[in-house]
């Protein structure tokens, strides 16, 4: 099954950028070894939420926005594409993303097979 790990930082890009060099450095290094595990199959993490368009319907017209959806509390910050056997695998994943130790929130989603 795939599955989508949604990353909501909650703050921990703040306190990675206030850890010293070198812990910053190591916590870097976590991010680039979980995504050398074999089940994670693409992850990026996302521009700014100030970076964003938001698209709409209103009255049959596309409206644009610049900015997030403001109907979410927490923007997305990135997103891991996981490919594994059942959804406890990919929990136990989401656990050992490094952002979570740092106050980040990840939202575990089965995707639709098409």
């Amino acid at each position: 099954m795939t599955f989508m790990l949604q990353i909501y930082f909650n703050g921990a890009g703040e306190r990675i950028e206030q850890l010293p060099e070198v812990e910053r450095d190591a916590v870097f290094a976590e991010f680039g070894a979980f995504m050398q595990q074999p089940e994670i199959k693409d992850g990026n993490q996302l521009q700014p939420p100030a970076t964003a368009v938001t698209v709409s319907l209103a009255e049959g017209k596309v409206v644009q926005t610049d900015g997030p959806n403001s109907a979410t509390a927490e923007p997305l910050a990135g997103y891991y594409l996981v490919e594994t056997e059942d959804i406890d695998r990919a929990v136990e994943l989401a656990a050992r993303n490094p952002a979570v130790r740092l106050g980040a929130t990840v939202e575990v989603r089965p995707l639709i097979a098409r």
